[in-house]
């Protein structure tokens, strides 16, 4: 007798659980957990990562990602007025840098702004123990943020910009004080998405040299591991980004779910 759909679907729900429920049990019988609990999670290593961990590497993520972000915003607002420019210039100047760091790997323009950009100067460096490797990751935000941006400020009903002018305010001032405000209100949840991007993204800073004062959580976790021969610190820096990252996320669904009661 054929089954009818409801039942195919029953049925295959069941053996995908029948299946899942095997492989745990199959896991938990064959895994040494002793081992794996020494290995990954080791407890006498902890106290020795800590203060540190946090007052030296959780704090050098943290500037990275600031200051990162704050040079993609403000970049990112730049070339997004450029690409709703009248001037043509302008917008294939926006679109050109947009579309080159949009499509450079992020390591790659780290490496190219860190370490090619001070050969091809004769030796000059970006000032400032932090400037390097936040100018290169606020340079690739900056260009995903500037369409974020761009499209935030298209979303702004034009009817915005009209009674603006209509009450005597020249263009400059209408989109100061009108239109831009209101596109930040509505991108800022990918905004904050791009904070977040940011954050695991200074764990690429690291290819240009650290030093005791600039060593973000990742090549801190990197340096303990072959120190102490053991993956735990690791975890322990694994568990300290998500501590980070989960209550960004949450904030994002809350501030979408507020944008949507608005709409």
């Amino acid at each position: 007798m054929a089954l009818t759909r409801r039942q195919r679907i029953r049925a295959t729900r069941w053996t995908v659980y029948g299946l899942s429920f095997a492989l745990v049990i199959g896991a938990a019988v064959t895994v040494d957990w002793p081992a794996l609990a020494g290995a990954l999670f080791k407890v006498d290593l902890i106290p020795e990562m800590f203060p540190a961990v946090l007052t030296q590497a959780a704090k050098n993520t943290l500037i990275f990602t600031s200051l990162g972000f704050s040079i993609g915003l403000v970049l990112g607002l730049v070339l997004a007025l450029m690409r709703l420019s009248k001037v043509r210039a302008y917008r294939w100047f926006a679109a050109t840098f947009i579309d080159i760091f949009r499509g450079l790997p992020a390591l790659l323009t780290i490496l190219l702004l860190g370490l090619a950009l001070p050969i091809a100067l004769g030796g000059w460096r970006i000032p400032g123990v932090y400037g390097p490797g936040s100018l290169a990751v606020g340079i690739v935000a900056s260009a995903y943020m500037a369409e974020t941006i761009r499209a935030g400020i298209q979303a702004v009903p034009r009817g915005q910009m009209e009674a603006a002018r209509s009450v005597g305010m020249t263009y400059t001032q209408a989109m100061v004080f009108i239109v831009i405000p209101q596109a930040f209100r509505i991108v800022i949840p990918p905004m904050t998405n791009e904070f977040i991007l940011l954050l695991k993204d200074t764990s690429l800073i690291s290819v240009l040299g650290v030093t005791a004062q600039t060593k973000e959580l990742t090549r801190f976790g990197r340096d303990f591991v072959i120190s102490s021969a053991n993956a735990t610190p690791i975890v322990i820096v694994g568990l300290i980004y998500l501590a980070m990252t989960i209550p960004l996320t949450r904030l994002v669904g809350q501030l979408e779910k507020r944008a949507a009661r608005a709409r």
